[in-house]
């Protein structure tokens, strides 16, 4: 794959010239929740054709942002994981979560899809660690056939693919209910009135989740008011 650059001795530009290809991102985001398979990369980058998604992984071992592992058992697949330089990126990938939720989501299109397991690194994005000092307990999500579980420690967050033993709070819905809730259209608690949404376990625990995430209050990109000049 050519590589493209800005030709700027600066940073942002440099940065730029590593990660600012299209997908290029998308497969960091995708690989900042844990190792993935090529099926698993795929199945949540719908669009992203086998050649080019071949490409684009290449590119990332290529830039050492990426490696190839061996998953241990009883998986024993080949599979990408991030290097300490990819992973570092996290901060980055959150901070464009914050500011696309609040200036650039608004409703679903037509043609978009939806992926729960988007989650794992949006409940990150949300985090607020000040209401969760002093918090330990674990939360899982069953979202359709997606499983990923949180687990807070004292104002700090940790989010998995995959289920865990002993949740303290599981909360289980489908896919259309789980993405208004993320949306902000709905509540966990309305769903969960209505029978979209099931809590198992620990109401504590089912209380204190209704303050930890705090999605940023969706603004509509608008131009300044011109200035008036003065009579």
């Amino acid at each position: 794959m050519e590589q493209r650059s800005y030709n700027q001795y600066c940073a942002t530009a440099r940065t730029l010239d590593v990660v600012g290809e299209r997908w290029t991102l998308l497969l960091i985001r995708e690989l900042l929740t844990g190792p993935k398979r090529f099926s698993d990369l795929q199945r949540s980058l719908r669009g992203l054709g086998t050649g080019l998604l071949s490409a684009r992984l290449k590119y990332l071992e290529q830039q050492r942002l990426a490696q190839k592992i061996t998953l241990p058992p009883p998986a024993r697949a080949p599979a990408y994981e991030l290097t300490e330089a990819g992973a570092e990126l996290a901060p980055a990938v959150l901070s464009l979560a914050r500011w696309g939720m609040k200036w650039a989501m608004a409703d679903p299109r037509d043609d978009e899809v939806f992926h729960p397991g988007w989650a794992v690194l949006g409940l990150r994005a949300c985090f607020d660690s000040d209401a969760a000092s002093g918090l330990r307990v674990v939360y899982q999500f069953c979202v359709g056939d997606e499983v990923f579980h949180a687990r807070i420690d004292d104002g700090t967050i940790d989010t998995v693919h995959g289920p865990v033993r002993h949740p303290d709070l599981t909360i289980t819905t489908d896919d259309h209910t789980f993405r208004e809730i993320a949306a902000g259209r709905t509540t966990l608690a309305a769903a969960v009135q209505n029978a979209t949404a099931v809590a198992t376990g620990d109401r504590a625990a089912l209380r204190a989740l209704r303050t930890l995430f705090r999605l940023p209050t969706p603004v509509q990109r608008v131009a300044a008011a011109p200035n008036t000049p003065a009579s």
